[in-house]
C-alpha cells in the first residue's frame, strides 16, 4: 500500500470538517445550548471497548489469553469486532517522517548480533518501523521484537496469532467501518513537550482522521493534559476524553493526580469526558456524582474491568462504559446481565423466557445493599 507523508498545511480548519462524521457515543454533532456550551455526552447503552483491540499483550502473564493475538494490530481489531464491542482502543504515535502509526510503547526493541537494540518509535521513519515483526510481503523476514516490562524484565514478543505493525490509515481502511475507534494520543510521560510540537503531531493525526473516518464513531483520549486540550481546540467534531490514573500514581503535573483535577481540566477546556483507572473510581465513588454534575461522560480502564462483577457494579453506579482486555468474556457477561434483548428479534414468548433467564443471572442489590457495597469497595481495593 502506498502511504503518503502528511504535511501540517494539509489539515482542514474547523470550517472544513467533514459534513457527516458520527459523534462517538451520541449524536452526529455536539448539540449546543443557548450559551454555546456543548450538551452532555450521553451514551444510549453501556459501552464496551476492546483494549488495544482484543486485549493487551502481557508476555510475562501465566494467562494465555493475554498472549493470544498481537495487540494494536489489524488482526486484533477485527477479532474484537466479532464480539459485541462498540469501540476498540489503540495508541497512536507519529513517526519522524510524519506518519501516524499504532503502537503502545515509547521504545521498540529487537536483538541484533547478540545485543538488545532499543529505539524510540517517534525517531524512526515509517519504513524502519515497518521492518519490525512479521512482514506482509512473502519471503521477507522482519526484525524480532522484544518487550520490556515496567520492572525492566525483557521478554520475546511471541503470541499465538501474530500480525504486522500497522498505520492509522490502514486501520481505517481494513477494520470494519461499524467499529468505533478510541484513539489514544500517545506521548512519553518523561518528556516535556512544547505546544508547537504537540500541535504538529496532532495535526498530522487529524489529517488522517478527517480523510478516512467517514461515518466511523471516533473518541480521542490522552493522558497528556496539553495534548487533550489542544486536540479539542483543533477540532470540534469528535469528543475528547482526558485519561487519568485518578491518583493511583503521582506525577509532577498536578493535573494528572486526582479526579477533581481531571474534572477541572475538562471544564476549563471544553473536554467531553474522563477515562479513569477503575480503582480510582472504586476508591472514591462520590466522584461519580461530581463528574455527572459537571456534565461529563465517564469511562474506566484497568485490570478490574476483566472481572464481570466489577463491570456490573460500574453499570449500577452510572458509569457509561469500560475498556477491557478479555473481550469475549466481558461482552458475554454484559449481554447476560446488562443489555436487554431487543424487541422484534424473536417471538414474545422467547423474549419473555430470555428476560427471565437474564433476571436470574443478574445480582440483586437493594438500595441499602448497594450503599453498603459502595462503602466497602474502597477498603477492599486499597493495595
Amino acid at each position: 500500500m502506498a502511504l503518503k507523508t502528511v504535511h501540517v498545511s494539509d489539515v482542514p480548519n474547523l470550517d472544513q470538517v467533514p459534513g457527516n462524521p458520527v459523534l462517538a457515543l451520541s449524536s452526529p454533532r455536539f448539540s449546543k445550548g443557548a450559551n454555546g456550551v456543548s450538551a452532555p455526552l450521553k451514551s444510549p447503552k453501556f459501552v464496551v471497548i476492546g483494549h488495544r483491540g482484543s486485549g493487551m499483550n502481557m508476555l510475562h502473564s501465566a494467562d494465555e489469553r493475554m498472549k493470544a493475538i498481537k495487540e494494536n494490530s489489524i488482526l486484533s481489531f477485527n477479532n474484537a469486532a466479532k464480539f459485541a464491542v462498540d469501540f476498540v482502543e489503540f495508541d497512536v504515535q507519529v513517526t519522524r517522517d510524519d506518519c501516524p502509526v499504532i503502537f503502545h510503547d515509547n521504545f521498540i526493541l529487537t536483538e541484533e548480533e547478540g545485543c538488545i537494540s532499543e529505539k524510540r518509535v517517534t525517531e524512526l521513519n515509517l519504513e524502519d518501523f515497518r521492518y519490525y515483526g512479521p512482514q506482509r510481503e512473502p519471503g521477507n523476514e522482519g526484525k524480532s521484537m522484544l518487550r520490556k516490562t515496567k520492572d525492566g524484565r525483557i521478554f520475546s514478543w511471541k503470541v499465538e496469532d501474530d500480525d504486522s505493525l500497522c498505520t492509522l490509515q490502514e486501520a481505517f481502511e481494513r477494520v470494519h467501518p461499524s467499529l468505533g475507534f478510541n484513539i489514544e494520543l500517545k506521548f512519553d510521560d518523561n518528556i516535556v513537550y512544547e505546544d508547537e510540537t504537540l500541535v504538529h503531531v496532532l495535526q498530522v493525526i487529524l489529517r488522517v482522521v478527517f480523510e478516512y473516518a467517514q461515518d466511523r464513531p471516533i473518541i480521542f483520549s490522552s493522558f497528556q493534559p496539553d495534548a487533550a486540550c489542544l486536540i479539542r481546540k483543533l477540532q470540534n467534531v469528535f469528543p475528547v476524553f482526558f485519561l487519568t490514573n485518578g491518583g493511583c500514581e503521582v506525577y509532577s503535573d498536578v493535573r494528572r493526580n486526582s479526579l477533581d483535577e481531571a474534572i477541572k481540566l475538562c471544564l476549563g477546556n471544553g473536554l467531553q469526558g474522563i477515562v479513569s483507572e477503575v480503582k480510582a473510581i472504586f476508591r472514591n465513588p462520590a466522584s461519580i456524582t461530581r463528574i455527572k454534575e459537571a456534565n461529563l461522560g465517564l469511562l474506566t480502564y484497568g485490570q478490574l474491568n476483566n472481572v464481570p462483577e466489577a463491570v456490573y457494579m460500574q453499570h449500577l453506579m452510572g458509569i457509561e462504559g469500560v475498556i477491557v482486555d478479555l473481550v469475549k468474556e466481558i461482552t458475554e457477561a454484559v449481554s447476560d446481565f446488562i443489555r436487554p434483548a431487543e424487541e422484534g428479534e424473536e417471538s414474545l414468548h422467547v423474549l419473555k423466557e430470555e428476560k427471565q433467564i437474564q433476571a436470574t443471572l443478574r445480582p440483586k442489590f437493594s438500595k441499602h445493599e448497594l450503599s453498603f457495597l459502595l462503602k466497602l469497595i474502597p477498603e477492599l481495593i486499597q493495595v
